[in-house]
C-alpha cells in the first residue's frame, strides 16, 4: 500500500529538469503513488483518487503557486472528511517558502525519501504540525476564498514582480537573481532611483484591523503569514507574534531609514522583540488591505487591492502538515 501520495505539477519551472527522475523514483517505489495534474481544474479529481487510497501523507511537488492551488482545493473540497492526512512540500520552484518552513531543502527526491522514512517510523505523529491558512477574498461572504500561507505586499510585492519579470528571464541561478533583485530594491528605496531598470514606485495602501488600529501610507515591506518564520529570523514565538492561531503581520514604512532600522534590528536579534520606529508588527484574525491598484502576492498568485475592492484576509481552522526535520 502506498503511504505517500505525490502530487506533481509538470508545468512547474522546477519540474522541467527533475520530473523524469521523479517518475522513475516513484515507478520503482511501492510506497509512493504519483499523480500529475496538468491544471487547477484537475486537482479536485486527483484528490478524490488520493482519498480512495487513503495515504498517510500528501506530498506536493511544485512551486508555491502549486502548493496554494492544492491547499485551496483541499480546504474547500472536503475530500477526506475529518481524517485529512498531513501535507508535506518538496523543495521545488523559485522561492520554496512553505517547504523551507516545514524543514525541506536541498534535492526534492532526498526530501521525498525522508518523508517516506518518517511516515514508516514510530516518530510519524511527532512530525505533524498544525498551521492555519490565510483565506483571501474580496470580503463577500458568498465568494470562495483562495488559501495560502505567505502574502507579500507594497514594496515587497513590487520586488517580487520585478524579479519575476526582469531578472528571472535572464536565466541566472535563483540565489543570484534574488541578490540582484534585493540590491535593486534597496537602491530604489534608499536613493529614489526610478527607471525601467528598477522596480516600480510603491503605491500607498491602507491596512485595517490589526489590534483594531489602522496603518496607511507607503511601505517598503508588507508581509502577512501563518508560517512559523515571519521574516528575517522572526518566529511565531516572539512577542510580536505570540498569539497562536492568528496571522502574523509586519509592515515597514517607506524610505531608507525605516528599512535600515529593520535590517539592523534583524542582525542584532531585536526584530520582533523590541519596538522599532517605522516597523509595525502584530497579529490578527482579520486584516483588510485597500489601495489604488496596489499588488499583493499570495504564494505566487497576484491580487490587486483597490479602494472600491479591498482584499480581505482571514485565518482558517488548523490544517495538518508534516515537518521533515
Amino acid at each position: 500500500m502506498s503511504i505517500v501520495a505525490l502530487l506533481s505539477n509538470p508545468h512547474s519551472t522546477g519540474n522541467k529538469s527533475i520530473l523524469d527522475r521523479v517518475r522513475t523514483y516513484c515507478d520503482a517505489n511501492d510506497n509512493v503513488t504519483h499523480f500529475e495534474v496538468d491544471g487547477i481544474d484537475k486537482i479536485g479529481s486527483a484528490l478524490d483518487e488520493i482519498a480512495a487510497i487513503n495515504p498517510k501523507v500528501i506530498a506536493i511537488n511544485g512551486g508555491d503557486g502549486t502548493v496554494q492551488a492544492i491547499l485551496t482545493a483541499l480546504y474547500h473540497g472536503n475530500h477526506f472528511g475529518d481524517k485529512e492526512p498531513p501535507v508535506s512540500v518538496l523543495p521545488n520552484g523559485k522561492t520554496n517558502l512553505i517547504a523551507l518552513d516545514l524543514g525541506a531543502s536541498g534535492e526534492p527526491l532526498d526530501a521525498l525519501d525522508t518523508i517516506i522514512k518518517i511516515a514508516q517510523s514510530d516518530r510519524f505523529e511527532s512530525h505533524i504540525v498544525d498551521r492555519q491558512l490565510i483565506a483571501l477574498s474580496n470580503g463577500d461572504e458568498k465568494s470562495k476564498p483562495v488559501l495560502g500561507m505567505f502574502l507579500g505586499g507594497a514594496g515587497l510585492a513590487d520586488a517580487i514582480l520585478y524579479c519575476r519579470h526582469k531578472i528571472y528571464p535572464l536565466g541566472l541561478p535563483n540565489f543570484i537573481s534574488h541578490i540582484i533583485a534585493t540590491l535593486a530594491v534597496l537602491m530604489s528605496a534608499i536613493f529614489g532611483f526610478e527607471s525601467r531598470f528598477f522596480p516600480d514606485k510603491t503605491k500607498a495602501v491602507k491596512i485595517s484591523h490589526i489590534h483594531d488600529d489602522k496603518l496607511q501610507g507607503r511601505f517598503n515591506v508588507l508581509i502577512v503569514t501563518t508560517l512559523e518564520k515571519l521574516v528575517l529570523g522572526v518566529k511565531s514565538g516572539s512577542e510580536a507574534s505570540s498569539d497562536d492561531g492568528k496571522m502574523k503581520l509586519m509592515a515597514v514604512d517607506y524610505g531608507p531609514i525605516a528599512l535600515l532600522r529593520m535590517f539592523t534590528a534583524s542582525l542584532t536579534g531585536r526584530l520582533g522583540n523590541k519596538n522599532i520606529k517605522g516597523v509595525h508588527m502584530g497579529q490578527s484574525d482579520h486584516i483588510q488591505i485597500d489601495g489604488e491598484k496596489s499588488s499583493v502576492i499570495l504564494d505566487g498568485e497576484i491580487f490587486i487591492a483597490e479602494d472600491n475592492s479591498p482584499i480581505v484576509l482571514r485565518s482558517t481552522r488548523p490544517v495538518p502538515f508534516l515537518r521533515i526535520t
